[in-house]
């Protein structure tokens, strides 16, 4: 059996109640007082979520920002201090190895925040393609990782600081001193709203998440609360929306790909046969990753993510619709022995205060 590893708060969570499952090598907190409660809270206050399985990588030397480049599908030519920006990293096909966040931190020094089924490929894939001088260092181990979220998370924030955060604008981030301990803050989540991610040195992490909690507003929250939320907000998952059979621009992520860089992938990353697509079906019934979407009684494509939506009172999909059939508003979802009615909806489901401006 594989090892699977503890979050540094891990018996926090025993003694909250949490029903807890291994994720990704890790064994973490589904949910604790129940999945729907901790969305509806996340949504209109502020949620508390242990992200320490994330994984975190230090890549730094010189020209650590021109190699770099060469990798990742980001513009870090453009990209300051202090300012993040998110990506991914290519195959030479042009199809999603995985998903990242990089934090330049100085001119040839970044962190890289990259998912935890993907972190030992990633490190592998990144340590082969860079000299010698430029060093890449996996820090997981040593970073704890909490993401508070909800619209109240602004007030919680600078309530558990003392400090202004309202000039922090959104995908930027800046270091500050927190219980004694110096932690990144980044404006940045995964929930489609205002909300917050903490890089906290990982023995300082279980003082931080107590001090967080005892803010009335908080209340902590699970990966099932965490999937609904990033789901509601069209934000895809790796392994599930994202994987190594399809292009950025097959995600609709074409946006991103602005480096002028000739990194890895970069001739074939606006390659579409398939779109994710938005789906949306009434009532309760919920579609599963696998399902097969229909068009005339053909298969037009497949489900990604399925769900219960909370916020809407419906169900939702993300579904690969091929291109001759991605036009079409109505489609069919092959459930066990049933059809569902499924209508296309754009991205997101739904709109939350993510992007809000908190400076004025």
């Amino acid at each position: 059996m594989a090892h699977i590893h503890h979050t540094p708060i891990f018996e926090i969570h025993q003694q909250l109640g949490a029903r807890t499952a291994p994720f990704a090598g890790w064994e973490m907190p589904i949910q604790y007082q129940g999945i729907i409660a901790e969305h509806q809270h996340t949504r209109t206050l502020a949620g508390l979520f242990d992200t320490c399985h994330m994984g975190e990588f230090m890549v730094s030397g010189p020209g650590a920002r021109e190699e770099l480049g060469r990798l990742v599908t980001h513009d870090l030519e453009n990209t300051p201090p202090g300012r993040c920006v998110y990506g991914f990293i290519l195959s030479g096909q042009g199809t999603i190895q995985d998903d990242l966040i990089i934090y330049p931190l100085e001119q040839d020094k970044f962190m890289l925040v990259v998912n935890a089924s993907r972190k030992q490929n990633d490190f592998v894939h990144l340590k082969s393609n860079l000299s010698s001088a430029v060093r890449i260092t996996d820090l997981t181990m040593q970073t704890g990782k909490l993401d508070l979220q909800g619209p109240a998370s602004l007030n919680v924030l600078e309530k558990a600081t003392g400090q202004n955060w309202k000039d922090l604008r959104f995908f930027c981030f800046r270091k500050t001193m927190m219980a004694g301990m110096e932690i990144l803050v980044s404006r940045t989540g995964y929930t489609g709203e205002l909300g917050y991610e903490l890089y906290i040195p990982w023995e300082g992490t279980a003082g931080i998440w107590d001090l967080l909690l005892k803010i009335e507003s908080v209340k902590p929250a699970g990966l099932g609360a965490r999937d609904t939320l990033r789901l509601e907000a069209g934000l895809p998952l790796y392994g599930q929306d994202l994987d190594q059979q399809h292009t950025p621009a097959e995600a609709g992520y074409e946006s991103v790909l602005k480096s002028q860089s000739r990194y890895l992938g970069r001739e074939k990353a606006h390659h579409v046969q398939e779109r994710l697509t938005g789906l949306v079906i009434q009532g309760r019934r919920t579609p599963r990753k696998g399902d097969l979407v229909l068009a005339d009684g053909q298969q037009a494509g497949i489900i990604t993510s399925g769900s219960f939506a909370p916020s809407l009172g419906h169900c939702i999909a993300l579904a690969y619709i091929s291109k001759e059939y991605v036009s079409r508003d109505r489609f069919f979802i092959q459930k066990d022995r049933i059809c569902l009615e499924a209508e296309k909806s754009a991205l997101p489901f739904y709109k939350g205060t993510a992007r809000i401006k908190t400076d004025q």
